[in-house]
């Protein structure tokens, strides 16, 4: 079925979200204008709002209003502590652990050259500036575990150790309370190449 010009491009616009398909977008679309309506003029403003507002702090690039973000302003945070990051979802899930205190960096993707996505998208030159402000000691380098995640980490890392500033990589393997059967064998073998000794 053709939809109007303006609910054909609300589905479409909505589709831009990760996860949203064509038939979930058709249903978001639907449930907002027909039986929400409020919710929708309150969400339209709410993104309006974001977009205005919500830029991106000048040290570590995480989602702010401010020109420093809540942790980058914190003066109980280790700032001789960076953990970079993909996005700044990972900041909130590593916030939400709570074993955390030092700063982030987010480079907001990962190296993808294939789509366009290199050094300069990922702000190489913000992370070379705070590697030589003389204040990181070490750099905890939390991409995600993909091709593309170890690629970023291991260029990352190279411009770590070319200034002599600490770099380490978090753990990947075995959940806490996991089973062994249930793993699957990439998760194994990084967590048996990562062991380390108990004595």
């Amino acid at each position: 079925m053709k939809h109007s010009p303006a609910l054909a491009a609300l589905i479409e616009s909505l589709r831009a979200l990760p996860g949203v398909g064509p038939k979930s977008a058709q249903r978001m679309a639907f449930h907002l204008l027909q039986s929400n309506r409020q919710a929708a003029r309150t969400l339209s403003r709410a993104l309006d709002a974001a977009l205005e507002f919500v830029g991106t702090c000048q040290r570590c690039r995480m989602l702010t209003e401010g020109p420093l973000c809540v942790i980058c302003a914190n003066p109980q945070r280790d700032a001789s502590l960076v953990c970079v990051v993909e996005s700044p979802a990972d900041v909130v899930a590593i916030e939400q652990s709570g074993g955390y205190r030092g700063h982030y960096f987010v480079l907001m993707g990962h190296l993808s050259p294939l789509d366009g996505i290199g050094p300069e998208q990922l702000g190489a030159r913000e992370f070379e500036a705070l590697l030589d402000g003389d204040r990181v000691r070490e750099v905890i380098l939390a991409t995600n575990p993909t091709v593309e995640g170890e690629a970023t980490a291991h260029f990352l890392s190279e411009l770590v150790r070319g200034r002599g500033v600490a770099a380490s990589r978090i753990a990947h393997g075995v959940p806490v309370g996991g089973e062994l059967e249930y793993v699957d064998g990439g998760t194994l073998a990084h967590a048996m190449a990562g062991r380390h000794s108990l004595s």
